[in-house]
């Protein structure tokens, strides 16, 4: 109960129709609702709330917590799997850069090749 308010139905408020907790019948086009559906309720301030509403408030904060940590966890997933993304596709970079060095080695060897070749044919005095 650490947030500031809440909401609360206002059937208590004015006189009540009987209707607790039944969803309000869609509004016409061009009429204004005269009944009031909710309003902002500080727990600390509201000494009236019973402990089965102030239950109530609470598990409505604590679903809002979970949906909110779920929502920050979704989005550092995504950065844990771009940034893993990343690095394979560096690790895989880096391999194809490397291969194609290894051309460089083999034109080396070959010349390396043909100067044995060349000191095979010339006599040694």
């Amino acid at each position: 109960m650490t947030t500031a308010s809440a909401l609360r139905p206002l059937s208590h408020v004015s006189g009540g129709c009987g209707s607790a907790g039944k969803m309000a019948a869609p509004r016409e086009p061009g009429r204004e609702s005269e009944a009031a559906f909710a309003k902002r309720v500080d727990p600390a301030r509201e000494p009236e709330l019973s402990a089965e509403q102030r239950r109530v408030m609470q598990r409505a904060e604590e679903a809002l917590r979970q949906r909110g940590l779920q929502r920050r966890l979704r989005g550092r997933n995504l950065l844990t799997g771009l940034g893993i993304g990343a690095v394979v596709l560096g690790i895989y970079g880096f391999t194809f850069y490397k291969i194609s060095q290894e051309r460089f080695l083999d034109e080396l060897e070959q010349e390396v090749e043909a100067a044995r070749a060349q000191a095979a044919k010339t006599p040694v005095n």
